[in-house]
């Protein structure tokens, strides 16, 4: 099979798997560990190249970061991300480091989390009363569907920070659910709970950004 042929069977094969594996129907509520939210254009894209990686496939995994969503939302936040982060991650798909790219991707994921707690919190503080439960567990869906893709790297990485996450992010839930028996959602816990969940995330993106010799001031934005 020519290069150009097995390339494009790969691409194929690597979209397939995604669709086939994508998540489940949308769940009543969340449950952290097995609730799943819908693909977006972004998450979808890591798990073509999550594949393709896994697959050691890295030069399809590099053509789908290069054309890809994630790569795009990369570019729009680069200032809230660690220096050349985009850069690196590229070269570690080039220079054929699935561990490396992998991991730069991590921390971008991480990096949208932290920045949907953020925005979580401050959308709660300005949210009227009534309206907070319903504004924070679409936030917690928005969070959840980025942070289950790199729950798994980030634990083998840090054990303590995923855990931390985990029930940062599953107290916040309790304080947005309200009915069945349940107290009216605590807008102020909730924000705590966010606000944990950003910090601890914002310290896994700044701890887990490499430095290499073409960029030796990478940094946390």
């Amino acid at each position: 099979m020519r290069g150009g042929a097995r390339t494009t069977l790969v691409l194929t094969l690597v979209a397939s798997c995604v669709s086939a594996l994508g998540g489940p129907p949308r769940a009543a509520g969340h449950h952290v560990g097995a609730y799943a939210a819908r693909d977006n254009d972004i998450s979808a894209n890591f798990k073509q190249m999550k594949f393709a990686i896994q697959a050691r496939k890295l030069d399809v995994a590099l053509r789908l970061f290069e054309g890809g969503a994630l790569r795009k939302e990369m570019q729009a936040r680069a200032a809230r991300l660690p220096l050349g982060l985009e850069q690196e991650t590229r070269a570690a798909f080039q220079r054929g480091d699935g561990q490396a790219a992998e991991l730069d991707l991590a921390i971008f994921v991480a990096a949208l989390a932290r920045d949907l707690a953020e925005d979580a919190d401050r959308t709660l503080a300005q949210t009227a009363e009534h309206a907070r439960a319903v504004a924070g567990a679409r936030f917690l869906e928005a969070i959840w569907r980025y942070y289950n893709l790199v729950d798994f790297a980030i634990s083998a990485r840090d054990i303590r920070t995923a855990v931390a996450v985990r029930l940062a992010f599953d107290e916040a839930e309790g304080y947005a659910k309200v009915g069945e028996g349940r107290p009216p959602a605590d807008p102020r816990k909730m924000q705590a709970a966010l606000q944990r969940l950003a910090q601890l995330l914002g310290q896994f993106v700044a701890a887990s950004a490499p430095r290499s010799t073409a960029s030796p001031t990478r940094r946390d934005a």
